[in-house]
C-alpha cells in the first residue's frame, strides 16, 4: 500500500485544481502562495507526477491529478459531515457537572431558577458527590472543586473565593455583647476539623483557646449554629441564605480570606467544550453579581 502524503498537501492540491489558482487556494487556506506552491511540489515529488501545468495566469490540474482531487473533495466531505454528526451528538447529550456536595446544598439552590431558564443551563445533569470525579472515566464532562488551588491534570478557573467570619443564631447574639474579636473567647466556639478558628484569631493578635465542639461537616458546623449552639466560623459562600432570612446573623465585621476556593475544572479536548464555556461564565457571571 502507497503511503498517504500528508493532509495539508492533499487538501492544497484539491482546492487548487478546483479554483484553478494556487494564489486563491492560498487565500482559502489562509495561507500563502509560496506555501501552497511547496505542499504541490513535494507532492509532485511524493507521486511521482506531475499535477499542474501553467496556462496563462492558471494552473490546470492534469487528468490525473483533476480526479485524485475529486476523490479528496469526495473524502473531505465524508469528515466533514462525520465532525458535524459527532458535534451534533455532543449537543445531544446531557452536560455532565460534577458538583461539591456544600457547593450544591448551599450557594447553588437560590439560584437553580435562573440556571434552568437561562441556555447554559439547557440538558445538564448535576451530579453531587464528595469525590473528586475523574473526566476520562466517569463520564463527568466539568467539575466545581474546592481546594487550595486548581488541579494540574485539567483546565480551570478560579470560581469563588470566600472569606471566613463569625456568625450565629439571632438567641445567641442576643444574650452576648460582641464588640471586638476579643469578644468571643467567652463565646462557646463551634469548629470545623479542616478550618481552625486559629486563623481568624491570630489575624487579629488573639491566641485560639482551642475549645468547643468540633465537626467534620461545614454544613453541620452552619446547622449547629443556626440552632443556637455556638459561634461559627462560616464560609462566606455557605451562609448567603442563612444571613438573607435572619437564621443567622453574622456578629463582627471583622474576616479573613479562605485558604481554599471553589474552582470550575474542565478537559480542554472535550467536544461540549462550547457548552462548558457557556456554563462556566454563567457562574462566574453569578458570583459577580452576588458581590456587587
Amino acid at each position: 500500500m502507497a503511503r498517504l502524503p500528508p493532509f495539508f498537501a492533499l487538501r492544497a492540491l484539491a482546492i487548487a485544481a478546483r479554483l484553478r489558482s494556487y494564489s486563491r487556494a492560498a487565500e482559502e487556506l489562509s495561507v500563502t502562495h509560496g506555501a501552497v506552491s511547496q505542499q504541490i511540489r513535494r507532492l509532485e515529488e511524493d507521486l511521482g507526477a506531475r499535477l499542474f501545468a501553467r496556462k496563462g495566469n492558471a494552473m490546470i490540474p492534469t487528468p490525473e491529478a483533476d480526479r485524485l482531487a475529486g476523490e479528496i473533495e469526495r473524502a473531505m466531505h465524508i469528515l466533514q459531515n462525520a465532525v458535524e454528526a459527532f458535534s451534533q451528538a455532543a449537543e445531544r447529550d446531557p452536560l455532565v457537572v460534577s458538583l461539591d456536595p456544600q457547593f450544591a446544598a448551599r450557594w447553588l439552590p437560590t439560584r437553580l431558577p435562573r440556571l434552568t431558564a437561562d441556555p447554559s443551563g439547557a440538558n445538564v445533569d448535576l451530579v453531587v458527590e464528595s469525590r473528586l470525579a475523574n473526566f476520562v472515566t466517569d463520564g463527568v464532562d466539568m467539575g466545581i472543586r474546592y481546594g487550595p488551588g486548581p488541579g494540574q491534570d485539567v483546565e480551570s478557573v478560579l470560581l469563588l473565593r470566600e472569606q471566613l467570619f463569625p456568625v450565629a443564631s439571632p438567641a445567641l447574639a442576643a444574650r452576648h455583647d460582641f464588640r471586638t474579636p476579643a469578644d468571643l473567647l467567652k463565646a462557646p466556639l463551634l469548629r470545623h476539623r479542616h478550618r481552625a478558628w486559629n486563623l481568624w484569631f491570630s489575624a487579629y493578635g488573639l491566641t485560639d483557646p482551642g475549645d468547643g465542639l468540633e465537626f467534620e461537616d461545614s454544613i453541620l458546623v452552619v446547622e449547629s449554629a443556626a440552632h443556637g449552639m455556638g459561634v461559627a466560623l462560616a464560609r462566606s459562600g455557605l451562609v448567603e441564605q442563612d444571613l438573607a432570612t435572619g437564621r443567622l446573623v453574622r456578629l463582627l465585621p471583622h474576616a479573613v480570606e479562605n485558604d481554599h476556593a471553589f474552582f470550575i475544572a474542565w478537559r480542554s479536548d472535550n467536544p461540549k467544550l462550547r457548552r462548558i464555556h457557556a456554563l462556566r461564565d454563567w457562574l462566574r457571571a453569578e458570583v459577580e453579581a452576588s458581590a456587587s
